[in-house]
Order: structure tokens, then sequence, then C-alpha cells
């Protein structure tokens, strides 16, 4: 699969509801209402939205007896064929029969709606929990990693099924486990991207007379493309389907639920041996996500051939909670009356790809890049890329402020001024942060990475019929901003200002001078945070997150902000172009490393 296809495969998945035009947000309300009026005439209650993903959504309800029921509905805007995989995928799904696999009850077609009604799986997805709790203790990983290897071979066994085929998952990431904090069962769901694999483990043929033989394609792959995030080189670059795919995508799982991180791209840097694992199992998750195909594959194998020790290892008897002090400063504030939506803008990204396709992302020009554009990472290296993944993750949290990286001769340069709403998350995100930061000092390029953390709550949204007309803004239309706790005596010398940074390559939205007179006004005031305009054909978005420090020139302040709103219609050509101010330069200068130094899981816990 070539990369032009690549970058065309993957689908939108759902921005936030607050960056979305009107209509967009209206439709989408609708859609939802009106999922939730069809499952009400089948029988259902207490139906609510479970998630929503690039090809449906998910719904939880309640049968009559209390019990709970997954429903899955396929995006009715999508090209009629895709709509169909929703079929395919209640076929795969019904054919498989165990404890930890979704039971498929029925699958229904109203009129041009698919919906795919099973069993729920009992808990809360992995990925959920590693956001709540960070990287998950030692003897957790190695029980998950028991429970699913159980369900692989499962899939992997001919005789297991009526069919006698093999199955392939081929979405396997810590979103598609779900973890059953009672009994700490697993169980593998989002049987989307599921086929009958090609090849066996050994590279095989898996048709298993001469009739299948000569009508089996061996040419071309059937595989479904997975998350680009933890599926491995082979599904990637789209090989025949084969049970080692799975074998990728659970690598690449034990390996972000051990280090906290949403991908498996960080493993150079942050090794599965530094995670403070087994050694035995650091060890095999080394081997099963390394570059070379043939250690990968010699890896999976002792894998498997070595479950049994696995199982037999001697582990505490509660789960050892992964401590790590911050490397940099976040601070913590209650949480706030209505719940923020936090999104995550970077600029200055373009000297981390190795290579790029300028015209192309110049039209995908959107404030949550990275969150559903995953193909904008394909001109990186693996580190590269994990670090931008990092950087996302962070906007998985209630949180506001901005970071910036410098890479510099001597080492790693780090600006931030980060705010946590909600102090359970605190050690998560902590985790997060400072994953963020040991990425950044396996990076040797020299250059800059700039990072805005907004709510989405507080965009503000302008429309026009057409190109041809001027943004207005409505009569009640202002852009907000908060007021610190306590008075911040302004120090010049330390401020770090909007505009010492230049001209930033990556954006391609040029402002009225008029309204760069004003963020230069605003930029002699002390304060922090970001304003980012986005300006696409019909939609005009405004994001921001601002904090005056200086109190005695809150009217001077809301004044400059005023005028901007004013100057909107001024405003010409389509793109995107922010400005971020944080409070101080409060620099922190990391060291370059190319790993982390090894630490493992004791060898008698109980000692």
């Amino acid at each position: 699969m070539t990369k032009k296809k690549l970058q065309h495969f993957y689908i939108a998945e759902e921005q936030s509801i607050y960056l979305l035009s009107q209509s967009d947000a209206q439709k989408f309300k609708r859609w939802i209402s009106l999922c939730q009026q069809q499952l009400q005439r089948l029988g259902f209650c207490e139906i609510s939205l479970l998630g929503k993903g690039a090809y449906g959504f998910v719904f939880n309800g309640l049968d009559q007896l209390g019990q709970h029921h997954v429903f899955k509905f396929s995006r009715i805007n999508l090209p009629l064929h895709i709509q169909d995989r929703l079929e395919e995928e209640a076929d795969i799904q019904s054919q498989l029969s165990h404890l930890q696999i979704p039971q498929v009850f029925d699958y229904h077609k109203i009129k041009r709606q698919s919906i795919l009604h099973m069993s729920r799986a009992p808990g809360i997805d992995l990925e959920a929990m590693s956001l709540r709790v960070g990287p998950l203790a030692p003897e957790q990983v190695v029980s998950i990693a028991i429970q699913l290897a159980d369900i692989l071979l499962y899939l992997r066994d001919r005789r297991a099924h009526v069919t006698d085929k093999i199955y392939v998952h081929g979405d396997i990431k810590p979103s598609n486990v779900v973890y059953d904090p009672d009994s700490g069962k697993v169980s593998l769901v989002d049987w989307g991207s599921a086929v009958y694999a090609q090849i066996d483990s050994q590279g095989q043929s898996t048709s298993n007379n001469v009739m299948d033989l000569m009508c089996s394609d061996l040419h071309n792959t059937n595989a479904r493309m997975g998350d680009v995030y933890f599926i491995g080189e082979e599904q990637l670059n789209g090989g025949l389907s084969s049970p080692r795919f799975d074998e990728q995508g659970l690598a690449a799982t034990l390996y972000a639920l051990a280090s906290g991180l949403s991908s498996r791209y960080g493993c150079k840097v942050i090794s599965p041996c530094s995670l403070g694992l087994p050694k035995l199992l650091a060890k095999m998750l080394e081997g099963m996500l390394s570059e070379d195909a043939a250690m990968r594959q010699r890896a999976g194998d002792y894998f498997f051939s070595q479950l049994h020790v696995l199982k037999l290892m001697a582990l505490a008897p509660k789960p050892t909670p992964v401590q790590s002090a911050a490397l940099i400063p976040v601070w913590i504030k209650p949480k706030p009356e209505h719940e923020i939506d936090t999104v995550v803008y970077g600029s200055r990204k373009s000297f981390l790809r190795q290579s790029s396709d300028t015209e192309h992302l110049k039209g995908v020009d959107d404030a949550q890049l990275e969150k559903y554009y995953k193909n904008f990472l394909m001109g990186m290296g693996d580190v590269e890329k994990a670090f931008i993944a990092a950087v996302s993750r962070l906007g998985r949290y209630p949180v506001v402020g901005g970071l910036v990286v410098r890479w510099q001769k001597d080492g790693v340069h780090i600006d931030s001024n980060l705010t946590l709403f909600d102090e359970s998350l605190k050690t998560a995100f902590q985790c997060a942060v400072n994953n963020v930061i040991y990425l950044a000092q396996g990076i040797t390029r020299i250059g800059m990475f700039k990072s805005c953390l907004f709510n989405a709550r507080n965009t503000l949204h302008f429309e026009r019929a057409d190109e041809r007309q001027p943004f207005v803004a409505r009569n009640e239309q202002k852009i907000s901003f908060s007021v610190s706790d306590v008075p911040d005596i302004e120090d010049v010398a330390r401020i770090h200002s909007y505009f010492e940074d230049g001209k930033d390559p990556d954006e391609y939205l040029y402002l009225p001078e008029e309204i760069m007179g004003e963020l230069a006004k605003m930029n002699l005031i002390h304060h922090t945070g970001c304003i980012i305009f986005e300006v696409l054909p019909t939609h005009l978005k405004i994001h921001t997150y601002l904090m005056l420090l200086n109190h005695d020139k809150e009217e001077a302040f809301a004044q400059c902000l005023a005028n901007i709103v004013e100057l909107i219609p001024t405003i010409e050509g389509l793109g995107i172009q922010g400005f971020m101010k944080l409070p101080y330069k409060n620099m922190r200068k990391f060291d370059h490393i190319d790993t982390l130094p090894e630490r493992y899981y004791p060898v008698n816990p109980k000692g």
C-alpha cells in the first residue's frame, strides 16, 4: 500500500463538537437523537453514546432484564461499500465463540442504516484506564499479556473454528481491549478490521485444499488498515494478512500500557527494558518491536513458547504503582464548573519531517490535525512520530497552557506553562509530560516545536455563505479571558513574547496589519495563553486560552480583544495562524539521550 493510498485511507475522526460549525453540530446532535430513537423502538432503554470513530458510533443500552447491550451504527454519510463493512464485521465476529470476545446477537438494517447488536464487555477500555492512572503496574501488564496471548492462540487455532480458518483481528490497541477491574479479565472488542488470514504465522498459505489454493489471491492483501500508531510494518506496508499482524498489535499495546504512551513508536528512547517490567517480558517486547523482521518473528515465537513461564512468574499480590517525579512543573487547579474540552495545536513541526507533502498539508489546515489526520506523521522518523503522538496525548486531559521545545547542540531547552484542572489525574498527567520530555531528549536535530493547549468550548465561530463575503461577528460575540487569582508583578526581562520566534513556516494565514497591531499591544500587557485564527472557506474559528496577570491593565486588554473581533471582516485568505505567550522565560535544560537506562521488575518482589 503506497503512502499516497494511506493518506486517503483514514476517514477523519469526529472533532470536538465545540469545533464544528453550527450546522454540523446540529446534524451531529440530530443524528445521535435518531440513533437513540431507533434503539428505543427496538425495546431498549437508558441509551447512551459509548464512543465514536472513523466508521461509526457505538451506543450502550439496557434490555428489559437490565442487561447491558452494545449497538454499533455505521456512519450513514460514508460510501455504501464502507457501510457494508459492518455486515462483514458482524459475520466474522459471530463465527467466534470465546468468553473474552463479545457475542453477536443480531445485525439490523433499517433503510440505509446498519446496526450491529452485541453483548457488552464489562469494564473500561485500557486506553481510558491508562489516561486515568498513567503507566499500568507491571503485574497488570503481565496479566493482560497472558490473556491477550490466549485469545490470539484461539484465533490462530483452526481446530477451534467450524470454518477451519485462521482469524486476524487487525486492530489490537489499548482502546480495543476492555478491562474489568472486578475480575481482572480483559475482552478484545471492535472487530471492524477483522479478516480471514491469508497466510499462517510461518508464511504458508492458509488455503487447505487445491481448489481454495487456486482461488486464493496471494498477490493482494485482504487486510484492513488498523491504527497506524499500533500496527506493525507488514500490515502498514500492505502485506498479506497473517496472525503476525495481531502479534505486533499485542506487543505495541503492552508497550503502550507499560510506558503510558499512545503509540508504539517511542520504544527506541523509552525502551521496554526501562519500564520496570519482568526482564523476560521486557526482552521479548524489545525483540517484537525490533526494526529487524527476522528478530520480530523469533521474538514472537519465543513469547508464545514462554507463556507458561509468564503464568508461573512470582509477582506481588497487589499491583505496584508506577511513580515518577515531574521533570517540569504542572500547576493544579480545581475542576471548573463546566467541563474542559482540550485541543492541542502544534506549530513549527515541519523540521521534524524527513520528507513532506506541503501542498497536501495546506489542504488540511485544522487545529486538530494530529488528533485525526495521522498520516501527517508519515514523513517522520519513529522518535519524531512518538514525540508528536505524546504531545497529542496531553490533549486527552483537562489542561490548558503551552509548551515550547528548542533543540540545540548542547541539549533540549523547554519552556512551559501547563495547568491541569483535576488533581486526581496529576500522577498520570505528569507521566505523560515526562514522556514528552524523554522523547524530546531522543531527537538530535536542531529546531523548535511549539504547542498550545486550549479549551474548545471557548472557541468562537463565525460563518459566511461563500468566500466572496466577509466574516462578521454577532453583537454578543467576544473573546473571553480570565484574570489570575493574584496579580503578578511584571518583569519585562522574563516575559516570553508572542513575536520573538519570528514567522512560523507551518502557518499559511496572513492576518491584516490592523489585527497584528492589536496583538502587538496585547503582547506588551503581562498575560499568558494563546490565540489561534483558523480560516476555512465558510467558517472562521478563533481558539483562545488567555489569562491576564497584570490586573491594572484589564480594561486595555479587553479593548484589544474587542478591537480584534471588530476587525474580523478584514481577514482574507484561508489557513491558520497562532500566537502563544508564556508568562516567563522559565527554561529547563535537558541533555540529549539515546535511550533510558534499563530498569526491571525485582526478581523477588516480596523481598
